[in-house]
Parts: structure tokens; sequence; C-alpha cells
């Protein structure tokens, strides 16, 4: 654990400082906070954002270590140094630093940690950080709420004055909002991620999203209704407007989305209607639903989510993968097989044409089927196995 000298803050000041400073602005302030949040919205901004904090430091480096190296993994550490300097990819070896096990969201110095002579005859500034030019270090952990710890240094070489008490001061204005933006940058990818799953299982179970903004024009489509729309086979979108084939569908399907934006309150009584959609291919209509959505109060007057549109593909085959079904069911392949067969709509006789098998043969899988399932009739077969987990793990 490291061990910390008192807190630089609880010490009195001393009469003149190593190097004096001019008191950070406000408009330098919200830049700097600019910089940040952006950061926490792209993370390729945190370079850029680095550079600003380590100028405004007149650092060598300022650097973000988001995960430190170990034996089957380099680490990561985002950096930005002036005069075209380079940090080493592989980084140092972070189980010697002197910073390792600080409290979080604390900002040092070495002084804190250890005496001038104890730092230089340290190896891990004799091997890491001597030969980068780095002397005088300036170090906070960040705790974020996932339990994530997050390295902030900014660094000068040992010609250039320590950090005085006006930098630090800097630094510990500027620390909680990196911790802010490191959480929302968290919540983010997260949310993100969240969304791609229902996404991927909306796809596998074939249900279609189309979201419409307050003007009845698409905004946004699930993998599923992108399928379904570049078909071209009784939907499509026209000029941004999701439109049916047909005219008799088309004014159905206008009509619903028209009323859905009309009442939006309505979304809070969960308004719902459907429309079945022909299609010109001659296959089975498209099942079409559309739902109001209820208004956000912080996206007035912009383009914002109103009306959702679900399309459900009636006749699309889905396929499980085997092994997952087999899991599931404790099935042998050969049964597995027959059971997606017939959860896809065809008969006994149909699924053994389609698996080439004798008629006998899949009368005799359906029998070990129903035994293992716990099932008796084949409706209940299809039933259980079309509301098993097995399509979820179809990959796209």
């Amino acid at each position: 654990m490291t061990r910390l000298r008192p807190d630089p803050a609880a010490l009195p000041e001393p009469a003149t400082s190593a190097r004096s400073r001019e008191g950070l602005s406000i408009d330098r302030f919200s830049h700097l906070l600019d910089m940040i949040y952006e950061a926490a919205l792209d993370p390729a901004g945190w370079v850029d954002c680095l550079e600003e904090v380590r100028r405004e430091l007149d650092g060598n480096f300022a650097s973000l270590i988001v995960r430190p190296g170990t034996a089957n993994d380099i680490g990561l550490i985002v950096s930005a140094a002036g005069e075209g300097r380079h940090i080493d990819p592989s980084g140092p070896d972070f189980t010697i630093s002197p910073f390792t096990g600080m409290p979080s969201d604390r900002l040092v110095t070495i002084s804190d940690v250890l005496s001038e002579s104890e730092w230089r005859a340290s190896s891990y500034y004799r091997d890491w950080c001597a030969p980068h030019g780095v002397f005088h270090v300036m170090a906070a952990d960040i705790g974020t709420r996932d339990g994530g710890v997050y390295g902030f240094r900014v660094t000068r070489p040992e010609s250039a004055p320590p950090f005085s008490p006006e930098d630090l001061e800097v630094g510990r204005r500027l620390l909680p909002h990196i911790k802010r933006a490191l959480n929302l940058h968290l919540s983010i990818h997260q949310d993100r991620k969240v969304i791609s799953l229902y996404s991927r299982a909306m796809a596998q179970l074939m249900v279609g999203v189309v979201v419409l903004d307050q003007n009845g024009q698409v905004i946004e489509c699930n993998p599923a209704a992108t399928a379904i729309l570049e078909m071209e086979d009784g939907l499509r979108v026209v000029g941004k407007q999701l439109e049916a084939t047909y005219g008799n569908d088309n004014r159905k399907l206008q009509r619903l989305v028209k009323d859905a934006l009309l009442h939006p309150q309505a979304a809070k009584m969960t308004l719902t209607e459907a429309v079945s959609v022909s299609r010109p291919s001659g296959q089975l209509s498209w099942g079409v639903v559309v739902q109001s959505i209820s208004p956000d109060q912080w996206t007035e007057g912009k383009q914002r989510p109103s009306v959702a549109v679900f399309v459900r593909d009636t006749e699309g085959q889905a396929h499980p993968p085997v092994k997952l079904a087999q899991q599931l069911f404790q099935l042998t392949p050969a049964e597995t097989g027959l059971a997606i067969q017939l959860a896809n709509g065809l008969s006994l006789e149909e699924a053994a044409e389609v698996l080439n098998i004798r008629r006998n043969t899949a009368r005799a899988h359906l029998r070990s089927i129903f035994s293992k399932t716990g099932v008796r009739r084949q409706t209940e077969l299809v039933r259980i196995f079309l509301n098993s987990v097995a399509w979820l793990g179809t990959r796209e």
C-alpha cells in the first residue's frame, strides 16, 4: 500500500512558491471542461483533452492510464506530449510504481510519497521515468462507479520547477470533472451495449422495429427491420417516409401513424393498433403494429422518437444453433434437426423429406423428443421450441 505524507493542502503555504502562475481564468477553465466532456462522448478526444491539460500545467506528458499492463495484456495509456516526445507503448511496470495503491481521487506528487533520494533510487524512476525525461509527477487514481481505477498523471522534467500549490489546485479542480466524464463514458458505452443486445434479440425473433420522429420520418431501424425494408416486398422507405406498396394498405398505415403522432399522450395508455400489409411476392402478409412513444420533455422541438412501427415476418424461418438447442433440450443432433423443421411449420412427413430420412425414422425421433421434453403433442413441441432462448443464440 502506498504510504502518503500529510496532504499538502493541509499544510501552511510557503511564503514564496517554487513557481508562480497566473490564476486559471473562467474562460480557460470552461474550455478545459468542454474538452473533458467531449472526450466522454468520443474517447478519441482524450488525446486533445490531455494535450490542453499538459499545456495548462506546463508538463512534458499528461496521461490517462485506462488499463495497466499485465503479463497477458499490454494495457492502454492515452498520452499527450509536447515537442514530439513519445511514450513507450508497452508502458512501465506499474507493480513497482510508488503510486500503486493510492487512495482514490486524491491528487499527490512524488514528495507526498517518497523523499527525493528514495525517488532517485527507485527502479521505477531509473528504468522508466528518467529515460523519458520524467522527474516531477502529479498523480491521482480515479475510481469509477463500476469499480474501475484510472490513473491520471502529469509530469515535468528535472530541469523544470516542481508543481506549485497553484498547479495542484488546478489539478484538484479538474479531477472531479475527469471522474464524471469517465463515469459518463461508462454509462453511454453500457447503454449502447444493452441496446445492441436488445436489437440482436429482436432481430433473431424476426421482429422489425422502425422508429419515426415527430414528422413521421424514419430515424432508426433495427437489423430485422433493415432486412425487411431492403426486400421492398410490401414495405419500403420513400423520402424518409415508411410506405406500404399497395394503396389501400398504405392508407391504413399512414392513418395509424398519423393517429399516433396526433395523440402522443395516449402512449401512457399504450395506444397500439395493427394492420396487415400484403406482399407483392405472394408470401404471407406482414403483421404491422403501430405504437405511440411518450414524448421526452428534454427533446421537445428536436428530432425525437415519436412512433414505433413493429413488423413481424410471419413466414420467415429461423435457424437456432443446433448445439445450443441440443444443450437446452438434451436432444441428439438428428432429433434437434427434426425439432427445428417442425418449429418452422413443416409436417412430420415434410420434415423427413427435407432431412432425407425415412418416415419411420422421423417418427422414432419424434417419440424420443416427446420423452425428453415431456410433451405429448407436436403442437406443444413447436410451442416450447419457439418460446425457447435457443433462437437468440443465432449470429447475424
